[in-house]
């Protein structure tokens, strides 16, 4: 059974749908420390004049907290000032109108919990990617037993819900010790997500940005093209 183990994040990339498509079961690792300056809590849409945007959602300053326990601050009127850059960026867009409703959605919606806000949207996208993460389980990782830091707790969380096989992304090729998962009968695969071009208006192709530019270039084609992408994406570490 292969698992991936991944923090929640905000309007996530079209890579991070992928990997949620590759595995049996997809856990949100909810219980590590906050980074303020990270994909937790922002990230980029493409506008009119061709360049990009970020989009970051204002928190309470706790420091040490971990992610589940980050609260939305109430005093800023992000909600709006996100959608009408989304708005203004996307409104023309081939597919706009398709999916402006249920994303306008979560953004009347009042959110306390940082956490809570990425998994919603999430969910909503995920509804709209046809054909992706139909068949995958998600579960969080502050409810599944575990101990150790770092490599020691993913392979406790691995190992306690039965996965034999780890999907992780390229970047934590640095400190992910792929030996020790083996010792402990558990094969590691990096995902290396070739990020596809498709027709994106304003100007020259820019990658990495939220799926949503995806959906509102691409509409019911988004799906086929994440999973069209990930045919080759897993690597074994150990190659």
């Amino acid at each position: 059974m292969k698992a991936a183990v991944l923090q929640p994040m905000y309007l996530p990339w079209m890579g991070y749908f992928g990997m949620i498509d590759q595995v049996d079961t997809f856990i949100y690792y909810d219980d590590v420390q906050f980074v303020r300056r990270s994909w937790q809590r922002r990230n980029k849409i493409k506008i009119p004049g061709g360049d990009f945007t970020w989009l970051t959602v204002p928190v309470e300053k706790d420091f040490g907290q971990d992610i589940n326990e980050v609260k939305v601050r109430s005093d800023e009127n992000w909600q709006d000032s996100h959608w009408t850059s989304i708005y203004h960026s996307y409104t023309g867009a081939p597919y706009f109108d398709d999916y402006a409703d249920s994303i306008k959605s979560l953004y009347k919606s009042e959110w306390e919990s940082l956490l809570y806000l990425n998994i919603s949207i999430i969910e909503t996208i995920l509804e709209k990617l046809s054909g992706v993460g139909g068949d995958t389980e998600f579960m969080y990782s502050s409810e599944i037993p575990s101990r150790g830091k770092k490599s020691d707790r993913l392979i406790s969380i691995l190992t306690e819900v039965g996965a034999d096989s780890y999907v992780s992304g390229p970047g934590a090729k640095d400190y992910l010790e792929p030996q020790k998962f083996e010792q402990e009968g558990i094969n590691v695969y990096w995902h290396e997500f070739g990020h596809p071009e498709y027709s994106q208006r304003h100007g020259d192709f820019v990658s990495h940005l939220s799926v949503i530019d995806l959906l509102f270039h691409a509409g019911d084609e988004s799906g086929s093209i994440i999973k069209d992408t990930e045919q080759d994406a897993l690597v074994p570490a150990t190659d």
